[in-house]
């Protein structure tokens, strides 16, 4: 691996690293205070879906925008836009307001992280690629776990909070000025179709999809989850912390075991483990068992996003692996959309252990479905 091409990996991860904080941040922020002015969880999880919302919608564009600008740039006025919204939200009340603000973003970010997502799995090659997103995986994690740590410094009332996620994203800007990589500003051609790249690799993006269910759910109501079982704002946000931070010891492993073993059977074992993590909760809850059992969860279920992003970048290149990129934004989005609406939904019919119940039957549904696949996978790669 040449100089430059270690160098484009580590500026993009370090910019998607800077963006995850600040998506830490905001997920269980604007759940928090929504909770707080005693807005209804199926309302929250509503508004927390105008944000996968908007990563559906910017597919549409991207390809536009990186032929038109340049994936530099596009990257650098993404992130500038994104941090524009975040400090909009203060400014203007819930309804209706915040819907939108909250789709503008999940469209701003979405382009942010697609363009510098297909980076790192193009610059991720060799024995070692399934190691080295798996690094790239744990420090999103563990961005994303900082991003809640900072409402026990900042609160959840005023500004404070928002211009600190918005400083923080501007940051994103400054590495990305490292990167190098003209074949990317003309890579694709043509518009996306997620159609297209499903029928090449269904379970992947299933994979992707079932992550994204249980990461935005947890994202969005864990915390609303941890205060109405008991806990206090702040505890309710490490609860999350631990959620994720799990991803920064585990993922590695996972990548390893991924790198030598069969890549579904690995994917099949995190599902496993994640579902059963889910289904525990409930009866941990409160006793110290609840934060390992919420880093395994975490962990696992970000493996499957590992080992996914692994084999797309092992099994495709140039224009498909541009579009298999986009195709895991797109699905993200479409998963955390569901995730939100059904978390928001189970607390609202079932009460709090909604949450975690209806989490964990979404991966025993992906389980089953990857046993479904494996004979087709066996004739042909899915």
């Amino acid at each position: 691996m040449d100089k430059q091409r270690i160098t484009n990996l580590l500026a993009a991860i370090a910019a998607i690293a800077v963006f995850g904080f600040t998506f830490g941040l905001m997920f269980p922020l604007l759940s928090l205070i929504m909770e707080s002015r005693g807005v209804p969880p199926h309302i929250i999880g509503y508004n927390a879906a105008m944000h996968p919302l908007g990563i559906m919608l910017a597919v549409f564009v991207i390809p536009f925008v990186v032929r038109r600008f340049g994936a530099k740039r596009a990257v650098i006025g993404a992130a500038l836009l994104t941090a524009a919204v975040i400090v909009c939200y203060p400014l203007f009340p819930v309804f209706w307001w915040w819907f939108g603000l909250r789709v503008l973003q999940g469209f701003f970010v979405s382009i942010l992280f697609a363009i510098s997502e297909a980076w790192i799995v193009r610059f991720a090659e060799g024995a070692w690629r399934s190691r080295i997103l798996a690094i790239y995986t744990s420090v999103l994690a563990l961005s994303f776990g900082g991003g809640p740590a900072v409402i026990t410094f900042t609160g959840i009332e005023g500004a404070l909070p928002f211009l600190v996620g918005a400083a923080v994203l501007l940051a994103a800007t400054l590495p990305i000025l490292f990167v190098k990589d003209e074949e990317v500003d003309s890579a694709d051609e043509t518009a996306l179709s997620v159609f297209s790249f499903a029928r090449k690799a269904p379970i992947l993006l299933i994979a992707v999809a079932m992550f994204a269910v249980l990461d935005a759910a947890n994202l969005s109501f864990l915390p609303v989850y941890a205060v109405k079982k008991g806990f206090d704002q702040e505890a309710a946000a490490l609860a999350l912390t631990a959620f994720v931070v799990g991803n920064t010891v585990l993922q590695f492993p996972i990548g390893w075991c991924a790198d030598h073993f069969n890549k579904r059977a690995v994917m099949a074992a995190c599902a496993v483990l994640a579902g059963a993590s889910s289904f525990l909760v409930p009866f941990v809850f409160g006793t110290w068992a609840l934060w390992p059992v919420l880093t395994v969860m975490g962990a696992t279920a970000a493996g499957i996003y590992t080992v996914a992003l692994a084999e797309l970048g092992e099994r495709f290149s140039g224009h498909e692996l541009v579009t298999g990129t986009a195709s895991f934004s797109t699905m993200w989005g479409f998963g955390a959309l569901a995730g939100s609406l059904a978390a928001g939904w189970s607390i609202a019919a079932f009460g709090p252990d909604g949450l975690p119940f209806t989490m964990a039957a979404v991966f025993l549904i992906f389980i089953l479905s990857i046993a479904a696949g494996r004979g087709t996978a066996r004739r042909q790669p899915s």
